[in-house]
């Protein structure tokens, strides 16, 4: 007999209604605990608060848009996928509407972070008109104890499951839909997603601590370095339990979100060494 938690959480907060749901609840929940840290380091650092207001007009447009054209284009399907004359996957360019239905899932942590990068760029050199690691360093913790938030959301939407297993602590996802049996399929799953989001939490904490009591701020990239290495790294090795979300993952070795993660993994590394580096050049 296989040991497992009967995952019944639905996202719905009123019945019939898909929104307001516990999905956009956490994703909400997230921002403002990830505000409150930023702001939280821009009072001490004396950088006023229209600045901050700001920062939050490129985050949250960033973020959602980042993440749902990631979603579109690296694992949604382009084009309808048609069987035997009848549609069974609708594709986002064929339908473009269905690009704006966020409430339905569909999001991903890699479009999220390239948009949040080229918007963070933006704002570094024309608004606040700091270095731009400068700016990475101190958006990395408040954007961990987003992620963790956005995965408890994945989680109560039975969605980003991971592989069959007969662990003790397996979820049976009972609303989750198998796209290839065409069927809700309840077999006891890697609860993927909340592996993901405890290794987000504890990445915030380590991101806060190299912030607040080893001042690594003072090493520029640093932080983000470290970030970018905890956040994709762990991304990459869930990965490995947790279904593919596209048809291609099925055939490859790594999956997308694997392939997708290796190069902020390697960016994160070469950041560490360089600011370490620079260091230890000037203590020389």
């Amino acid at each position: 007999m296989i040991l497992a938690i009967n995952w019944t959480v639905d996202s719905e907060i009123i019945d019939g209604w898909r929104t307001p749901n516990l999905y956009g609840l956490l994703f909400v929940t997230g921002l403002i605990l990830g505000y409150f840290v930023v702001k939280r380091m821009f009072k001490q650092e004396q950088i006023s608060d229209e600045l901050l207001d700001k920062l939050v007009w490129f985050m949250i447009p960033a973020t959602v848009i980042g993440a749902r054209l990631g979603h579109v284009f690296f694992y949604g399907p382009l084009f309808d996928n048609i069987q035997n004359g009848v549609v069974v996957d609708r594709g986002y360019l064929s339908h473009p509407a269905d690009i704006f239905k966020i409430w339905e899932g569909g999001l991903a942590s890699h479009g999220a972070a390239i948009v949040i990068l080229l918007s963070l760029w933006y704002y570094s050199q024309k608004i606040i008109k700091r270095p731009y690691l400068w700016m990475l360093d101190r958006i990395s913790a408040p954007v961990a104890i987003g992620a963790t938030f956005i995965r408890l959301g994945n989680l109560v939407n039975h969605e980003m499951v991971g592989d069959p297993t007969n662990v003790p602590w397996a979820f049976k996802f009972q609303n989750y839909w198998n796209d290839q049996l065409h069927m809700y399929d309840p077999t006891p799953r890697h609860p993927a997603q909340l592996y993901e989001a405890i290794c987000y939490f504890i990445a915030f904490g380590i991101l806060l601590f190299l912030y607040w009591k080893k001042e690594k701020w003072k090493q520029q990239g640093f932080i983000f370095g470290t970030f970018l290495i905890l956040i994709f790294g762990s991304r990459f090795f869930i990965e490995f339990v947790k279904i593919g979300q596209t048809a291609r993952d099925f055939e490859w070795s790594l999956n997308t979100g694997q392939l997708l993660s290796i190069p902020f993994v390697l960016t994160g590394i070469y950041l560490i060494y360089r600011s370490s580096k620079s260091a230890q050049t000037k203590d020389i």
